[in-house]
C-alpha cells in the first residue's frame, strides 16, 4: 500500500444529533478529514489500487465516474502526489461552468473526458496512452476492487481500537468496497449500509467484494428516491439537521443519505441501536456542484 492519509481519523461524539434522532449515543468517524485532495473514503481504497498501479509501472491513472465523482477527484489527487498523469472519464456532457469536484479535477491537473458510455471510452483512452508510449492503469468505478476492500478492513480495526464496544456502523453504499471492508472487519451484524443508487444490486455487489452471503447483509434500499444523485426531502432534512445540531457538513449524495437511513432506523427502533457510528465518507466538494444545492439552505 501507498500511504496517502493521516491515521487514525478522528472519532467524534455527536450528542445533539443523537438527541435529535432519539439515539442513546452517536459517534462520527471522520474519514472526511483523512487528507489528500479534500479527503473522503476513496483515499483508503486508492492506497491499495495505486500501489498496484505503481508496481505495474503505470504512467497514467484512468478511471470513470459521475460528473461530481469524489473518486475521480481523489484519483487525480493521488496521481498528482505520485507524479503520474490522470485521465477521468465522466458520464454525460460537460457543464456550462466547472463547479465542485469538476473544478477540483481540473485544478489537480487531470484530463477530463466526457462520454455517454464511460466504460467504453476509458478503454479508448487507455489505448491512446499505450500508443503514446505510456503505461495505463485503469482503476474501477468508485475505486472498488478486491484490493481496495483492505482499506476498510483497516478502518474497522481503527474503530475497534477507538470504540471496542460499538454496536453498529452506518455507511453509505455506492460501489460497495467501503461496506465490504467493514463487513470483513466487524461482521455483517454490526454494519448497516444505506444504498445511494450507484449500482443496480447493492447486496450482490457488496457480498462479492466481502466474500459474504448477500442474505446476511443489512442494506437499506429505501433512500434512493428518483435515483443516484437526486436530492430527496428526507436527505435534505438530514443534511440540515447535522449542520444545525453539530456544525457537521454532509454531502447530499452519500453521507446525507446514510444519515437519512439512520434517522429512519432510529424512528423504527429496528436493530436495537446502541453505540452507533456514522461513517463520514467525505464528498463535501460535490455539494457545491449539486444541481439542488440551493434547496439545502
Amino acid at each position: 500500500m501507498i500511504p496517502f492519509g493521516t491515521y487514525p481519523t478522528p472519532l467524534e461524539t455527536a450528542p445533539r444529533l443523537a438527541g435529535a434522532l432519539g439515539l442513546p449515543e452517536l459517534f462520527v468517524k471522520r474519514d472526511d478529514l483523512i487528507g489528500l485532495g479534500a479527503g473522503g473514503n476513496k483515499v483508503r481504497k486508492l492506497e491499495h489500487t495505486c500501489a498496484e498501479a505503481v508496481a505495474a509501472g503505470a504512467t497514467t491513472l484512468l478511471t470513470t465516474g459521475a460528473p461530481q465523482s469524489n473518486h475521480a477527484r481523489l484519483t487525480a489527487a493521488a496521481a498528482a502526489r505520485l507524479g503520474l498523469d490522470a485521465v477521468l472519464v465522466l458520464r454525460g456532457r460537460p457543464p456550462n461552468d466547472a463547479r465542485g469536484n469538476v473544478l477540483l479535477d481540473h485544478l489537480l491537473g487531470a484530463t477530463v473526458v466526457w462520454a455517454d458510455d464511460p466504460l467504453r471510452e476509458v478503454g479508448r483512452q487507455a489505448a491512446a496512452v499505450r500508443e503514446r508510449g505510456g503505461v495505463p492503469h485503469v482503476i474501477p468505478f468508485g475505486g472498488s476492487s478486491p484490493a481496495a476492500v483492505q482499506g476498510y478492513v483497516a478502518c474497522a480495526a481503527e474503530l475497534l481500537d477507538q470504540l471496542p464496544d460499538l454496536s453498529h456502523v452506518v455507511v453509505a453504499v455506492g460501489s460497495g468496497a467501503t461496506m465490504a471492508g467493514l463487513v470483513r472487519g466487524l461482521g455483517a451484524e454490526r454494519v448497516i449500509g444505506v444504498d445511494v443508487g450507484a449500482v443496480p444490486d447493492p447486496h450482490t455487489t457488496v457480498a462479492r467484494l466481502a466474500g459474504a452471503d448477500a442474505g446476511s447483509l443489512d442494506i437499506d434500499t429505501g433512500r434512493v428516491g428518483a435515483g443516484y444523485g437526486t436530492l430527496t426531502g428526507e436527505v435534505a432534512r438530514a443534511v440540515r439537521l447535522a449542520a444545525r445540531t453539530e456544525g457537521l457538513l454532509l454531502d447530499p449524495v452519500y453521507t446525507g443519505r446514510a444519515l437519512a437511513g439512520l434517522a429512519a432506523r432510529a424512528r423504527a427502533r429496528a436493530g436495537g441501536l446502541g453505540r452507533t457510528v456514522l461513517l463520514h465518507t467525505g464528498g463535501l466538494p460535490g455539494l457545491f456542484g449539486h444541481p439542488s444545492v440551493a434547496e439545502l439552505a
